[in-house]
């Protein structure tokens, strides 16, 4: 892996944002740290704006008036020219339109469904961690944290057990690829396929509902009394199971990860020194799953002195803000109990995580099913990275836990 240390700032400009080989070869904690300090925003060689600090990154985030998502929220889409689900996903949506799926997601992810979902979460977690607590080598990633992000989140979409194997497959291809070279001829397929098998599901519980998430959606009824369409539905389904899946995923690898390289760490947390909330912020803020965020400017801004026109894509960077020295105190040490600890890892304003309780709990509950059975955890062998400009964490991570 490159360090960037030792590149000009020429140099560090020009590295390929838009390659996910880029976030494989390269070891970027020098670039973004540069990048803070000496070029906070600055308009990258293929076309777009690169925002890198802190309180840049939130002020753009609250500002939905002149920055916008509903023309996409993540590179990819962005600079192929949009996303098909803008204005019927969450995530690509603003305004009324967002509030009132906001308003239905919510709902349909309230507290007694997060609490029945706790029971199972808890109970598979247990099972999981115990079984490879027996001081042989595996791979966590494949046989803890897979099992566990997409479990959970298949219990609460009610998606039967024989149908998860392949909607992971799926969500692996979507926005990250374990093997370099993947096209995004490849992503879209993938998520094609999830779209159709949702939509499936979709007119199966319309005839036969259930209590699970994707009936409750179907079942709501806003302020305006309009039902949401099927397309909105299945689109905002989409949303839950890719972030529900690979963002817990990615979290729970990059957590395990921190504490195989630092024992102490783990001792603080399993003598119960440091508490079970703190430790899930910080392996949020040391991983940052989706690294970046996209917007499109609605009209010509001046940002931090420099233009930014109308239709101009701008990337918020979580992954740099997130170790922005002047809101975190040596940021890139991993502490468990660092306070305060105010990420961005579910983003901020008005397009906050809207499964962010979810993601809190899922991390939770595994870290204490690891307090329970797993004294060391030591690195059996290298990790493996995922290729995405997107999505950071590991394909594989091979363990051993005694």
């Amino acid at each position: 892996m490159i360090d960037t240390a030792g590149l000009t700032m020429r140099e560090l400009r020009e590295i390929d944002l838009l390659d996910p080989s880029t976030f494989v070869d390269y070891d970027l904690t020098s670039l973004w740290r540069t990048m803070r300090r000496e070029a906070p925003v600055y308009r990258h060689p293929r076309g777009f704006w690169v925002l890198t600090r802190y309180a840049d990154v939130v002020s753009v985030y609250k500002d939905s008036t002149r920055f916008g998502s509903d023309g996409g929220n993540v590179l990819s889409t962005l600079t192929a020219g949009g996303d098909s689900a803008a204005g019927s996903m969450l995530a690509v949506t603003d305004g009324a339109g967002h509030r009132r799926m906001r308003a239905a997601l919510v709902d349909a992810l309230r507290p007694r469904t997060m609490s029945a979902l706790a029971e199972r979460l808890r109970t598979r977690a247990l099972e999981l961690v115990r079984r490879m607590a027996s001081g042989e080598p595996f791979d966590f990633a494949a046989e803890v944290a897979e099992r566990l992000s997409m479990g959970t989140i298949c219990d609460l979409m009610g998606v039967p057990e024989g149908d998860r194997a392949q909607l992971l497959e799926w969500n692996k291809e979507a926005l990250s690829s374990d093997t370099r070279g993947a096209t995004e001829s490849d992503a879209l397929l993938a998520r094609a396929e999830i779209l159709t098998y949702l939509t499936e599901v979709v007119q199966e519980r319309r005839e036969s509902a259930g209590t699970d998430v994707v009936s409750e959606l179907i079942a709501h009824r806003p302020d305006d009394g309009r039902p949401l369409t099927d397309e909105e539905i299945v689109y905002n389904c989409y949303s839950l199971l890719i972030g529900g899946d690979e963002s817990s995923r990615m979290s729970a690898i990059c957590g395990v990860l921190a504490f195989c390289a630092r024992p102490d760490a783990w001792r603080r947390v399993r003598a119960g020194d440091v508490s079970i909330e703190s430790t899930v912020e910080e392996v949020l803020r040391w991983a940052t799953p989706a690294m970046h965020v996209g917007r499109r400017a609605r009209r010509a801004v001046d940002f931090r002195g420099q233009r930014i026109d109308e239709g101009d894509i701008v990337t918020l960077w979580n992954i740099s803000a997130n170790r922005d020295e002047t809101v975190f105190q040596a940021p890139d040490t991993f502490d468990p109990a660092r306070q305060p600890n105010r990420h961005l890892a579910f983003g901020y304003g008005p397009h906050f995580c809207v499964g962010a309780q979810l993601g809190r709990l899922e991390l939770g509950i595994l870290l204490e099913a690891l307090r329970a059975s797993v004294e060391e955890m030591v690195l059996a062998r290298e990790p493996k990275r995922v290729y995405s400009n997107f999505l950071f964490g590991y394909s594989a991570l091979p363990v051993v836990f005694s």
